[in-house]
């Protein structure tokens, strides 16, 4: 049975840094892709990065580009996100995802092969 959880979240000022880890076990971890997807309340999930099955390309939303920074260590089944200058738009419940595939072309929600429990970041200005 695959499980996927994530921990790291919890709650800080604007301009504040937070990495976020996720552990997936249950499966092969290096064959495939793994990503972050966010909700906020009333919004749907959309996609945050993606890092692919080697770590060795990766992919983020306009929104993450520059202030987030997704990476992993296959040898820990741990998958990680850098979150720096965060701001109160960034609010959400945070979900590590493991891929269908192991790289990163599309990387939508559709391509989740199993999702997190999800983490909650709440950023106060």
């Amino acid at each position: 049975q695959v499980q996927v959880v994530e921990s790291g979240g919890g709650l800080l000022q604007t301009g504040g840094s937070l990495r976020l880890s996720c552990t997936a076990s249950g499966l092969r971890f290096d064959d495939y892709a793994m990503g972050w997807f966010r909700q906020a309340p009333g919004k749907e999930r959309e996609a945050v990065s993606c890092i692919s099955w080697r770590g060795d390309t990766s992919k983020y939303a306009d929104f993450a580009k520059g202030r987030f920074t997704i990476s992993r260590d296959n040898t820990k089944n741990t998958l990680y996100l850098q979150m720096n200058s965060l701001k109160p738009e960034d609010t959400a419940t945070y979900y590590c995802a493991v891929l269908k595939n192991n790289f990163c072309s599309v990387y939508g929600p559709e391509q989740v092969k199993t999702w997190g429990q999800g983490t909650q970041v709440t950023v106060s200005s």
